[in-house]
Formats: structure tokens, C-alpha cells, sequence
């Protein structure tokens, strides 16, 4: 039988200023300046600690000679209290922006495939609706995002699980798959070209995403399958308005989820090749923090964005 209380005895009686010492206690590894860093005597800190490990039934710091570390158990906890304290700290902030009439702020990541189309559709109406909702925006690979979103730097990611990511500590909202193709400028002497294989676009220049992104590793694979040499000419870059740039001014190709090519206003200077993928991208997503509660601004973004997803579909 186990020795740890159901939660509704948790949820009664941990108090706050127990996780704080806890924090603190894991910080300075001694519980005399934890004391005092929280305002508070030895005795009474000593005091407090047992009075957790009682109600929890495990010991949560190990007493060594000099100072205290936390068990397994410990760090458990210190890791939920974290997650309290940042939860509480998103509570306090969103009863400020209310306070002051707005509706509060979300920071949000996007891959630069959904940042030109979906992200920036979903800013514009929001911003019409809700137009003291404040949103921070960091584009980059979804591997970059997604850790950016466990250290709590993020609340919500428009992007895709990376490959070995630890799933369960993450939610994850399909909206969909996107087809790839190969692109080139309207001015390049192969747009018009009705057939062309992998083997012949391989001593070309490339303008690809880095590793380890997933659409870097769809374009190695089709490469491989093709049995064709991976390019040795590549230019790598995450940002979607150098790709199209570079592909008007030069005769590189390019490699970009169809819906970039749709949403692009210039796509009458751009040529999709007749080249294709038989690898798919894995499917695209709204992602957070599996433990973490929604703001009213992280809602109401999460909710412009199926949206004007099921608008465009």
C-alpha cells in the first residue's frame, strides 16, 4: 500500500510556504539560509520541512554533514512547485492586464512555414477582436520552440513534435499535414521544365533548413531514396522571406510546405518543379506544456488559430 495521501489530503494541507522553503532549501542547500532567505528561524524552517515529509510519508531532503540535498522524492516536488509558482505568477500577471482592460498577453512560437500564412492571419483577427491582447512571437524550428516551451519561456507552439522529444510532458493539438514541394524563381531556365528527377537537381545550390528539423530530413531522404548523393552546394537558412528572396535573385532551388507558396503574395515570381515528395512532413500542431493551465490570452489565441485553420480548409 502507499504511503503517499490521496491528493484531496494533499491539496488541503501543503501549504505554499512549504514548496517556497522546499525551493529555496534546494537552491542554498542549507536549510539556515533558506531560513533566512524566506524570513523565517531555523527551528521554525526545520519545523515546517518535517511537517511536509510527514504529510507526504517519503523524506524529501537527505541530511548530510554539511547542508541537505533533495531525494528523488524531493525533486519531484520541487519540480510541480516550480510549475505553482510560475502558474501563479501568469495569475498574477493576467489580473494586472484585466485590471488595466486588456485581455492579457501570450507568447507563442511558430515554425516559419505557419508564421507567413496561419500565425499571421490569426495575429490579424485577433488583433481585431481583441485589440489590447499583447502577443510576443519567436519564429524558429520546432526543436528550438518546443525546448524553449518546456523552460517555460513559451506558453504555445505552432509547430510540430521533434523527433526524441519526450512526449509526455507535452500536449499536442493536430491541425493537419502539409505536402512539400520544390521550388525555384519564375526566372530560373528550369521552371518550365515538364519532368525532372532528384538526380538532376543534385548539383544544383539548395536553400534548405538546418539539421535537425523535420523538413531538412524529409529532403535527405527523398535524396536517399532516389539514391542520389545528398547536394553538396546548401545555403541554410530558417527564415522563409531569405528562401523566396534567394530564389528570385539566383537560380537555387527551394524546398517549402505548399501552403507558403499559396499564402505568398508574390507567388507569380516563384515555379513549383514537378518533383515529388514521397516522404511527408509530420502533421503540424498547436503545442503546450502538458500540466500547464491556460491563460485567457493563451485560450483566445489557441482558439483564433482553429479558427482561421478550419477557415482556410
Amino acid at each position: 500500500m502507499s504511503r503517499i495521501p490521496e491528493a484531496s489530503l494533499i491539496h488541503s494541507r501543503l501549504r505554499l510556504r512549504q514548496l517556497r522553503l522546499m525551493l529555496t532549501l534546494k537552491e542554498f542547500g542549507s536549510l539556515r539560509r533558506a531560513a533566512d532567505e524566506i524570513g523565517m528561524t531555523q527551528p521554525a524552517a526545520t519545523k515546517m520541512l518535517h511537517e511536509a515529509e510527514s504529510l507526504l510519508g517519503v523524506e524529501l531532503f537527505e541530511r548530510l554533514p554539511r547542508g541537505m540535498r533533495a531525494t528523488p522524492f524531493g525533486e519531484t516536488v520541487i519540480y510541480y512547485a516550480r510549475m505553482v509558482f510560475a502558474e501563479l505568477s501568469g495569475m498574477r500577471e493576467e489580473l494586472v492586464a484585466l485590471e488595466s482592460g486588456n485581455l492579457g498577453r501570450v507568447t507563442v512560437g511558430a515554425i516559419p512555414a505557419l508564421a507567413s500564412g496561419l500565425l499571421t492571419r490569426t495575429i490579424a483577427t485577433l488583433k481585431q477582436s481583441h485589440p489590447r491582447l499583447s502577443m510576443s512571437i519567436q519564429v524558429d524550428t520546432s526543436d528550438v520552440l518546443v525546448q524553449a516551451l518546456l523552460q517555460d519561456q513559451l506558453e504555445v507552439v505552432l509547430g510540430r513534435i521533434p523527433t526524441g522529444m519526450r512526449a509526455e510532458d507535452l500536449l499536442f493539438d493536430s491541425l493537419g499535414e502539409e505536402e512539400l514541394c520544390v521550388i525555384v524563381g519564375a526566372q530560373n531556365p528550369i521552371a518550365a521544365a515538364g519532368s525532372l528527377t532528384w538526380e538532376e537537381l543534385q548539383s544544383m545550390t539548395w536553400v534548405l533548413q538546418q539539421h535537425p528539423s523535420p523538413m531538412r530530413a524529409i529532403v535527405n531522404q527523398a535524396f536517399h531514396d532516389a539514391r542520389v548523393d545528398i547536394p553538396n552546394s546548401v545555403v541554410e537558412t530558417t527564415s522563409i522571406m531569405t528562401l523566396l528572396s534567394l530564389l528570385q535573385q539566383t537560380d537555387m532551388i527551394g524546398v517549402t510546405p505548399t501552403s507558403v507558396v499559396e499564402d505568398y503574395p508574390g507567388k507569380h515570381l516563384l515555379a513549383v518543379l514537378p518533383v515529388a515528395f514521397e516522404p511527408r512532413l509530420p502533421p503540424f500542431g498547436l503545442i503546450t506544456r502538458r500540466h500547464r493551465i491556460k491563460s485567457s490570452a493563451m485560450q483566445a489565441f489557441i482558439n483564433g488559430v482553429k479558427e482561421q485553420h478550419g477557415v482556410r480548409r
